[in-house]
């Protein structure tokens, strides 16, 4: 495997560069200031001075946008590589079971029973890859996405049920592990927005509320409008929180909490990021905080209402 690359070189370089630069400035406009006051021709050495500190402005100011980019790279960089670390343990996991199932399924006699064991063990494989293949997909699509100016009615509710079904099939929980509080006044409420669009925003919330508060999630989702024409829908589950300083790099691409190599759940990085770039689309935003009283993380989606 590659070598992450680190941060600390390219902002001491920086940092050592721009210092420098600042040292040599100060002492060379001392020493012109000295010689324009000495001189009898001060306009020449005042004139040079001016064209001098206006290159020097420009080079310090070269530095610290060359620093920043480097640093951005960097940071990129290690996040590229994270993904690529989840992503290949997300498709050989699931075919190295695949493998091992129909090794001994050919090899061997295997009863009813167990045959019936490894079909679904099988589809739940089958299941994971899907999973993965749709969340790279919509990834592609939202990056290529322009934001809508057709203002496009969608109820809520059932956006939320299809999302609430599709998750506690995949994980395998009681239907009653995520609890909905959708009003059901005026026919429900309804956002502006595509359909396909919500639901790959409420999927992936509650896939994340599931799958980082298992083996015992709860989840609650409640919906309300406010007197500002808006939608405001949190989804709160019982999971271990997300730290104050990451609740705004969550949404970055790529971005998973802890190290790629020791955490247990599966994921690829974009789902939060998908969140967040299909609201911004959809003219609303997220944002997320603690669960009071703790544990537990809250999201909150804020839409348009229709």
């Amino acid at each position: 495997m590659e070598p992450r690359r680190s941060l600390g070189w390219p902002i001491l370089l920086g940092v050592v560069l721009i210092g420098s630069i600042i040292a040599l400035g100060v002492g060379w406009v001392l020493v012109s200031i000295a010689a324009a006051l000495g001189s009898k021709n001060a306009a020449f050495y005042w004139a040079i001075l001016g064209v001098g500190v206006a290159l020097l402005v420009l080079v310090l100011a070269g530095v610290i946008v060359y620093l920043a980019l480097t640093v951005k790279a960097i940071a990129l960089s290690q996040r590229q590589s994270n993904f690529i670390d989840s992503v290949t343990h997300e498709l050989k996991s699931p075919l190295a079971s695949l493998k091992l199932y129909l090794q001994t399924l050919t090899r061997r006699p295997v009863s009813p029973e167990q045959q019936a064991d490894f079909h679904r063990f099988m589809l739940d494989d089958v299941e994971r890859l899907d999973t993965l293949i749709d969340h790279l997909l919509d990834a592609a699509k939202t990056l290529q996405q322009r934001p809508s100016r057709v203002a496009v009615m969608t109820p809520l509710a059932p956006v939320l049920e299809r999302a609430r079904d599709a998750v506690v099939k995949r994980h395998s929980v009681p239907a009653e592990t995520i609890r909905l509080d959708v009003p059901a006044r005026d026919g429900g409420l309804a956002v502006r927005g595509r359909e396909a669009d919500l639901e790959i925003v409420f999927r992936n919330l509650l896939d994340n509320a599931v799958k980082y508060s298992l083996p015992n999630p709860q989840v609650e989702v409640t919906a309300t409008a406010t007197p500002a024409g808006r939608v405001v829908v949190r989804v709160a589950d019982n999971g271990p929180g997300i730290p104050i300083s990451e609740r705004t790099t969550v949404f970055r691409r790529f971005v998973r909490l802890g190290s790629e190599l020791e955490r247990s759940t599966p994921g690829t990085g974009l789902g939060l990021f998908l969140v967040k770039s299909l609201v911004g689309q959809m003219r609303g935003k997220v944002g997320v905080r603690g669960r009071m009283p703790p544990p537990g993380t809250v999201f909150e989606v804020e839409l348009p209402a229709a």
